[in-house]
């Protein structure tokens, strides 16, 4: 028998590790300060961005990981590779994680993106998120655009490349008013539903 002989496939494993909930520290969902002793930025509007991961069915997907990142209110990535980084807030930085709780639910701090022209084209403010969990079998990618930005969002290139049969609009956040003068905004992720209720992922 050929020992060049192809090895019968195998089915996906999960991604992993999963960690317990003391692996995260208060403050790892708040975009807004370097750490968690550091003070937030001042510049831009903070906000919160919360809402509930949900599997087929509408049940909750308990402790699955998001992470969130995102350009600071003007606009800029603290990071080399954007061309205005030198410019950047410096008290911002612009990434964190959270976990689902027995309710699927999650919560960031952060402030109102900007807009900003990468090589794709005019982005609206946006925010990036994943999610890992026990049973995906990859990080699944998604973007988070605001309501008061429709204009934009009509011409942001991840947007269009949607069809505009109501998966756009599921990428769109819903204001839910306020708290401690905080807009909060709700963004809920359905990992796998119907054509009608599953969120757009993204190939990562």
């Amino acid at each position: 028998m050929s020992t060049n002989a192809p090895l019968p496939p195998t089915g996906w494993h999960t991604i992993g590790p999963f960690f317990p909930r003391t692996f995260f520290k208060e403050g790892d969902n708040d975009l807004t300060r370097l750490s968690p002793d550091a003070p937030p930025t001042a510049r831009g509007e903070r906000i919160i961005l919360h809402g509930r991961v949900l599997e087929e069915g509408g049940g909750p997907c308990v402790n699955a990981v998001l992470e969130a990142w995102q350009a600071d209110a003007g606009g800029r990535f603290r990071h080399p590779l954007d061309p205005r980084h030198a410019d950047a807030d410096p008290c911002f930085l612009g990434w964190g994680r959270a976990w689902t709780d027995e309710a699927g639910r999650y919560e960031f701090q952060t402030v109102m993106p900007g807009g900003y022209a990468d090589a794709a084209g005019m982005r609206a403010p946006h925010v990036n998120l994943s999610v890992l969990g026990s049973g995906i079998m990859r990080r699944l990618v998604t973007t988070v655009f605001f309501p008061e930005f429709a204009l934009v969002n009509g011409q942001d290139p991840i947007l269009l490349a949607l069809p505009e049969d109501g998966l756009r609009r599921r990428l769109v956040a819903a204001e839910e008013g306020a708290a401690d003068s905080i807009r909060r905004f709700r963004f809920d992720l359905v990992l796998h539903g119907s054509p009608e209720e599953e969120t757009p992922f993204f190939v990562d």
